[in-house]
């Protein structure tokens, strides 16, 4: 017998459930501002207000928003699971495995990006990434 698995809340994966994962993360409307303010940043249409010290390199700067920006999407998708925010979560989760695979130094997590854990939603990859950089003590501030 098989255990049924929902990426909406994490049953059946071995990654902190949403709950555990964003206990500690910024409320959803500062922390969509934030990383709408990081892609500004990146994508060089603006100088930038996020606090907090600069990323060291490129690469790190670019998980930092792949990370929140799929932290996030995968939380609006908690919160309102219609297709088309499940959708927005799945491809911002993919956007971040993607990227962790061809940077498998800056994950932080037991499971890769590409692990069978995660099939068939990489969202608990999310949320234990997310988890493991707040752990880090990072925050959205």
């Amino acid at each position: 017998m098989s255990t049924a698995v929902n990426p909406d809340t994490g049953d059946g994966f071995d990654a902190p459930t949403p709950a555990e994962a964003y206990a500690d993360a910024p409320d959803l409307r500062r922390e969509m501002h934030e990383v709408m303010e990081l892609g500004a940043v990146r994508d060089g249409r603006r100088d930038g207000m996020v606090t907090g010290p600069p990323a060291p390199d490129a690469a790190a700067a670019e998980r930092v928003f792949l990370l929140r920006r799929a932290a996030l999407m995968d939380r609006m998708a908690v919160d309102d699971p219609g297709t088309g925010a499940r959708g927005a979560a799945v491809r911002a989760a993919f956007d971040l495995a993607q990227f962790d695979h061809r940077h498998p130094e800056l994950t932080a997590g037991p499971h890769g990006p590409r692990s069978i854990e995660f099939d068939p939603s990489q969202r608990p990859y999310v949320r234990q990434e997310y988890a493991a950089w707040i752990a880090a003590g990072h925050s959205g501030a």
